[in-house]
């Protein structure tokens, strides 16, 4: 796939010069508790199983000094709940490959660096290259962190070159483990995370015809706004997810509802909301898909057809590509924090690393408000930690159960919001460190809260230091996309059906990836003007053409809105 071409000549000349970003960094609704993601409980119910094993397995062996090595693998068990199950084994393999590898650089390291300094530069350098993967990849939730989370423990835990292979092999039988714990549900439910998104993009369509009917026959309003791009995003998350595996008949029928959500998005007044919930509530479980009426216009996209578009990894970090700034920042932002830390004579280093890590978002004002977040899910978390210890330090079957539970918790609240899962998640990181030997809890939540804070604050002083000027030329980029597919749109209207379908996968797509363009620049400083009314004039003439691709005839006249 050839390069967006960049801005024209006379784009370059008009630009306004760069300027801080007007708004103020939030405070309200930071803290604002979300609806829990509808698959919670599966990375919950995943992460524990895959960790108690090894757990018990190592209690029984009396060797709990190792639960470290084993806990690297067991955490992928997090990983790809989302994708379907062919996906997910190929993900997951991956995912368990990649953690291995940063253990191994991280055990090397710890055994051959001749001073916690050499660590530090070693942890920043693989945040950066974890955070910039998992980026590029579209791995998804945890994303980076937890592989962070890990190296970075691991390169401050003692090491002889001669137990690394050892180590590593704890970790890949743990990540082997955890592998099969997140396939064990595909003979149940072959096509659960299929049904799931197809019934996440129903409902999307069906609250962006409910935001149209309550604003007029226009749908204008940021509320209208709002909703389209959601319903967007989870119609072509649907297609991803039905794309990724070669089709059924199940899978056959989940495409004619794909389709029906679709042709919702596209015309919103003529769609039923009421029915559309209806049709999603019924792919809940293993019952037959139901019926959506009569068979869609275009036939689904085979697996190879859909894969013609995917962009190679190493065109992912090109010069000028979003990862790069991003990766930059955590490199900084990581080293800072290690060093800071280091020089204040805080016992664990790494913890600032990691919080800094962890900051990392999108642009700017996210990376703000997941700072807020961290050090107040840090500060609670450190308290519930206080209340734990003294039964965790009963004895290790205590304490594994302690562990578990806030492994648990962790994942059961993160969705709310991520200084929600913080209040699990900094106890059982705290926990972590006490399988060699109980310690002072006192001494241990002290170490956390200064190490938090430093990581913080270095973490966001990287992130205004290291500027994404860039940001702003994806906009361009997203925008000639987006037109490039709507021309291809309009030309495939009177083309073969199969061709018209793959034109309104790509109009779909590129649309979606110029809202995320748009979005991530409005929350950076030091931009440029953004063009604003030429994005929403892009959106409004590509869902115009959208309808007229799921009508698969007439055009929608040039003033009316889909």
């Amino acid at each position: 796939m050839s390069s967006p071409p960049p801005p024209t000549r006379r784009a370059r000349h008009v630009r306004p010069a760069f300027r801080a970003h007007p708004r103020r960094l939030p405070l309200a609704g930071v803290l604002r508790l979300n609806t829990p993601s509808d698959i919670w409980f599966k990375p919950a119910l995943s992460v524990v199983a895959a960790t108690a094993v090894p757990h018990l397995t190592l209690l029984a062996l009396d060797r709990l000094d190792l639960v470290m090595y084993t806990m690297a693998g067991s955490f992928c068990a997090l990983y790809t709940h989302q994708l379907p199950y062919a996906a997910r084994a190929r993900a997951l393999a991956w995912v368990v490959a990649g953690m291995a590898a940063s253990v191994a650089v991280a055990l090397t390291a710890a055994a051959l660096a001749p001073g916690a300094a050499v660590l530090v530069a070693v942890g920043a350098l693989l945040a950066a290259a974890q955070k910039a993967l998992c980026d590029a990849t579209r791995v998804g939730p945890p994303g980076h962190l937890i592989l962070t989370f890990v190296s970075s423990a691991s390169l401050f835990a003692p090491q002889r070159l001669g137990q690394v292979p050892g180590h590593l092999a704890l970790t890949l039988g743990a990540g082997a483990l955890a592998w099969l714990v997140c396939m064990a549900p595909a003979p149940l439910r072959p096509h659960g995370p299929e049904r799931r998104a197809t019934a996440r993009a129903l409902r999307a369509s069906a609250a962006y015809a409910d935001a149209v009917a309550a604003t007029g026959p226009d749908g204008t309003g940021e509320a209208a706004a709002r909703a389209r791009a959601a319903a967007a995003a989870a119609v072509h998350a649907a297609w991803q997810a039905l794309h990724a595996t070669r089709t059924d008949p199940v899978r056959a029928a989940l495409h004619h509802l794909a389709a029906t959500a679709e042709e919702a998005l596209a015309a919103p007044g003529a769609a039923d909301p009421a029915r559309l919930r209806r049709l999603a509530d019924a792919l809940r479980g293993t019952g037959t898909v139901p019926s959506a009426g009569p068979a869609p216009l275009h036939p689904p996209l085979e697996r190879a057809e859909a894969a013609e578009a995917a962009v190679p990894l190493w065109r992912r970090f090109a010069p000028g590509s979003p990862h790069l700034p991003i990766a930059l920042r955590t490199a900084v932002g990581c080293a800072l924090a290690g060093y800071a830390a280091l020089a204040l004579g805080v016992g664990r280093p790494y913890w600032a690393l990691v919080t800094a890590a962890s900051l990392y978002q999108a642009n700017l004002t996210l990376t703000w408000s997941r700072g807020v977040q961290r050090v107040v899910g840090n500060v609670l978390g450190v308290a519930a930690f206080a209340a734990l210890a003294p039964l965790a330090h009963l004895n290790h079957a205590a304490l594994i159960g302690c562990g578990l539970l806030c492994a648990f918790g962790a994942e059961a609240l993160i969705s709310r919001n991520y200084w929600l899962g913080s209040v699990c998640v900094t106890p059982m990181a705290l926990l972590v460190t006490e399988f060699g030997r109980f310690q002072d809890p006192g001494a241990l939540i002290a170490d956390r809260v200064v190490d938090t804070l430093i990581g913080a604050l270095c973490g966001l002083a990287a992130a205004v230091a290291v500027t994404n000027r860039r940001a702003a030329d994806h906009i361009e980029h997203a925008l000639a996309a987006a037109e490039r597919a709507r021309a291809h749109a309009e030309r495939a209207l009177s083309g073969p059906a199969p061709e018209l379908s793959r034109a309104r996968r790509r109009l779909t797509a590129s649309l979606v990836a110029l809202r995320a363009a748009h979005d991530t620049a409005a929350g950076e400083w030091w931009q440029r003007e953004l063009p604003g009314r030429r994005v929403a004039d892009a959106e409004q003439a590509g869902h115009r053409t959208l309808a007229a691709t799921v009508r698969g005839g007439t055009r929608t006249p040039e003033g009316a809105r889909p």
